[in-house]
């Protein structure tokens, strides 16, 4: 076997062809350039599969760090520059501040005070909004954002359920206060800590600790105040107080109970033998037995003679089902009651499929969910739309809500994995409340030893990740396992294409092109400009791409008309950690998406707003704050 051509000999065939190329001297308008129009290209591509989603947003990353490399004669971007990202400063701290939010997580510190929170609100849904937004907003200052959503899920949609309010109302609000409080330190959300290595990069400033603290407060306080008037009428309420599971996925069609008759074909065989000969599309959830139900795993289980079969398919299927000879009809009205038990042996819960989860773009099938979890999902939501026929044909999304039927070990199994997040937990978590002070005093020094000036973010950090493993916060076997690795990648993919966007002159290109504006708006202008672009483009790509994107562009054009240009970087911070207008923006929104039954279009209506206000709030916080 002969080994594949090297990278270097990929890129030596290249830097060749180039080389012949150069004599050509190709004429190109608008002060182009071809290492211009190759990164300009490089970066239309990835916007296109960041927005259409053809393929996970870290392998995009990566195939952008690949082509920045294989093109190094156009892009400039040597094989140590485009892996450069995997040990940028940026990257390795949001790594670390990842796995310290999963330690909270496992002292349930950020849970109990919710739950605390949401004891105060009772079942008044004013009161639970209030509790929701003050637990979400200041937590995501001091704990990376995206992990305190995930903790708050299921402790929002228990508080609903509990106290009869729709959760479609806490979710949303839930994720929009939590990237509010993304803007208080550097450390809220990873785009911060990126922003903060860029600007360091471009003019010799990175972020201290608390230094836009005075700003995102305002940001805060001002989206909180829209979030608890106009937000609370605006939010939809897409999922009915207190429904059952049956009726929020609408399964009264899907679910029926059908019995196996004495002298039926199907006795004596198992239940995959037995549903494989039929032909048709029905998944069975669970078979009674007298007073024994049997759920996952099925397979094989032999039919006997008075076995009831919960049944998932639709009505013209269970026509030709009970036409078989030894099956009848038994029961239509299928509630949650016949799907879970009294002991909850079995239990009805939702999950969420996270962002880096492996299922993504698997399909219940592919993935074997039934027999690697032994867990039955009934139906699923997907970016607003039920799914309850063929489920295991249907590929996964991030976002995407199952309901699934399991076992109490399964339901642990579930609960472990890094591929879903628990939506509503049917029971009282287990939580190591007496690290609890450990945990607290680890974020405390994380997050005041910079501040100080003592040590740098990244090394505190680090610190920090060791401390949570030597007090027992965290197993060592749990770091991995608390480490979103598609943020990670993505950071690492996209920093080395800023570095190609400065270096080849596109970034001085563009700069040059919206500095022109100030000829028709004043400066201030220019810089709402900037924010309002970026937060555009943070809606439809990601927010951590959009500030890779933008800063250098922004810094250009402040240094072309003699603004201050760290103002404009923070215009362009902000704003890509501030998206609101679409579920895709933003992870946080997506995590909400299925839970709460929210359509696209309902991001578009609270969000838009939301978006538009602070977008003037902060252009002339930063021009107060930070004079042009």
């Amino acid at each position: 076997m002969t080994a594949g051509p090297s990278s270097d000999a990929i890129v030596g065939l290249v830097s060749v062809v180039a080389v012949q190329l150069g004599p050509l001297q190709l004429r190109l308008p608008w002060g182009l350039t071809p290492s211009i129009v190759v990164v300009l290209g490089i970066v239309v591509l990835a916007m296109v599969l960041f927005t259409a989603e053809l393929v996970p947003v870290d392998l995009t990353a990566i195939v952008v760090m690949v082509l920045l490399i294989v093109l190094q004669p156009w892009t400039g971007i040597s094989v140590t520059e485009g892996i450069s990202g995997f040990s940028n400063p940026a990257t390795v701290a949001v790594l670390a501040l990842l796995i310290i939010s999963a330690g909270v997580s496992k002292t349930g510190a950020v849970q109990r005070v919710g739950s605390w929170f949401a004891d105060v609100a009772a079942d008044r849904p004013y009161s639970q909004l209030v509790a929701t937004v003050l637990v979400a907003g200041p937590s995501s200052g001091v704990i990376n954002n995206t992990p305190v959503v995930a903790i708050l899920v299921p402790v929002v949609t228990d508080l609903a359920r509990r106290a009869r309010t729709s959760p479609s109302k806490l979710l949303m609000p839930l994720s929009f206060a939590s990237i509010l409080g993304g803007t208080l330190t550097v450390i809220g959300t990873s785009t911060n800590i990126l922003a903060s290595d860029v600007s360091a990069r471009l003019i010799g400033h990175p972020f201290s600790m608390f230094e836009f603290t005075k700003l995102g407060l305002i940001v805060l306080v001002v989206g909180s105040a829209y979030l608890l008037t106009v937000g609370y009428w605006l939010v939809p309420e897409r999922i009915a107080p207190s429904e059952e599971y049956v009726d929020e996925y609408e399964l009264t069609d899907y679910l029926t109970e059908v019995v196996v008759l004495d002298g039926s074909p199907m006795v004596g065989q198992t239940v995959t033998e037995a549903m494989a000969s039929t032909g048709l599309d029905v998944a069975v959830i669970d078979v009674e037995r007298g007073r024994h139900r049997y759920a996952e795993p099925l397979d094989n289980l032999v039919i006997a003679p008075g076995d009831v079969f919960t049944v998932r398919t639709d009505r013209t299927i269970l026509k030709r089902l009970i036409g078989l000879e030894g099956i009848d009809f038994l029961n239509a009205d299928v509630g949650d009651e016949d799907l879970a038990t009294p002991d909850e042996r079995y239990i009805l819960f939702e999950m969420v499929v996270s962002s880096g989860s492996g299922l993504v773009g698997e399909t219940l099938a592919s993935a074997d969910f039934r027999k690697q979890f032994e867990g039955t999902v009934l139906a699923f939501k997907s970016r607003g739309e039920l799914v309850r026929e063929r489920l295991d044909d249907r590929p996964l999304r991030v976002g995407d809500t199952l309901l699934v039927q399991a076992s109490e070990d399964s339901l642990d199994r579930l609960s472990r994995s890094r591929d879903l997040i628990v939506a509503h937990e049917p029971r009282e978590p287990v939580y190591r409340t007496a690290k609890t002070p450990h945990a607290v005093a680890i974020v405390a020094g994380v997050v005041l030893l910079p501040a100080m000036g003592l040590l740098p973010i990244v090394v505190s950090a680090l610190a920090g990740v060791v401390a949570m493993a030597v007090t027992g916060v965290l197993k060592p076997t749990e770091l991995y396992d608390a480490v979103d690795w598609n943020v990670i990648f993505l950071l690492a993919g996209v920093i080395p294409l800023g570095i190609a966007l400065e270096t080849t002159g596109a970034a001085a290109l563009l700069g040059e092109a919206i500095a022109d504006s100030a000829h028709l708006l004043p400066m201030v202008g220019v810089l709402w400009v900037f924010y309002l672009v970026t937060a555009l483009l943070t809606n439809v790509v990601s927010n951590n791409a959009s500030v890779v994107l933008m800063l250098p562009v922004a810094v250009d054009a402040a240094q072309r008309v003699g603004a201050n240009a760290f103002a404009f970087v923070l215009a362009v911070t902000f704003a890509a950690s501030t998206s609101f207008m679409t579920p895709i923006g933003y992870q946080t929104n997506l995590f909400v998406y299925g839970a709460g039954g929210y359509r696209f279009t309902d991001y578009f209506r609270v969000g838009a707003p939301l978006q538009l206000i602070l977008s003037v709030v902060t252009t002339l916080g930063i021009v107060y704050f930070w004079p042009l």
